[in-house]
């Protein structure tokens, strides 16, 4: 099984591909070929930075396109905090006017300060409002690693397939159709992250 970690000159590629690797899952791989994310069984968008740097990444590195024709294919996509985020169809980080991959439909929003320390780094609980594939065996209250300043607001409520609580509830995965995505890190998320991973492995 090949598991096509994009690379677009951003995101935490090489953990993530060791994350897989430790669950058994050797096919994965970090490729920004377009030929090998597209013959691959599934596919993973890492992130790290801001929506709009990017999304213009995704499209200096002519990939956005590819994702899109992926995630159209029906196989497993999964997508990891800002490469979530890139899966909504906009966000109020950034420039104006740039639109995301819309995939998920919906907005990425700003957390409000106040007496949040934001961004939100650290251990975060995950409570979950339905069952999920991702998130098979994962026990509510279970701590998971977010580090981010912006949160997803999905149009369709039962997309969200796990929330967590930090100023208000928000999106902290969603699962809709063949689309997987975590606004935590579960590379960096010790036991818990790894289960996950697994599962994804195994979908």
């Amino acid at each position: 099984m090949k598991i096509a970690i994009i690379d677009y000159g951003m995101g935490n590629l090489r953990s993530v591909e060791k994350a897989f690797h430790h669950v058994g899952a050797e096919g994965a791989f970090v490729t920004s070929d377009p030929e090998a994310i597209l013959s691959a069984d599934k596919a993973v968008l890492p992130g790290d930075g801001a929506f709009d740097a990017t999304m213009d990444r995704l499209r200096e590195a002519n990939v956005e396109q590819i994702v899109k024709d992926f995630a159209a294919s029906g196989r497993p996509f999964l997508g990891i905090c800002v490469g979530m985020q890139c899966l909504f169809t906009k966000s109020e980080e950034g420039r104006d006017g740039v639109i995301g991959l819309n995939l998920v439909p919906g907005e990425v929003k700003r957390f409000v300060g106040g007496a949040l320390k934001v961004p939100q780094i650290g251990w975060n609980e995950l409570k979950f409002p339905r069952q999920s594939k991702l998130l098979h065996g994962i026990n509510s209250g279970e701590m998971v690693y977010f580090l981010h300043s912006f949160y997803c607001e999905p149009s369709d409520r039962s997309s969200m397939a796990a929330v967590a609580e930090y100023g208000n509830w928000y999106c902290a995965a969603v699962e809709t159709g063949n689309i997987y995505a975590t606004q935590f890190h579960p590379e960096k998320s010790g036991r818990t992250g790894i289960a996950i991973l697994k599962n994804f492995s195994s979908i």
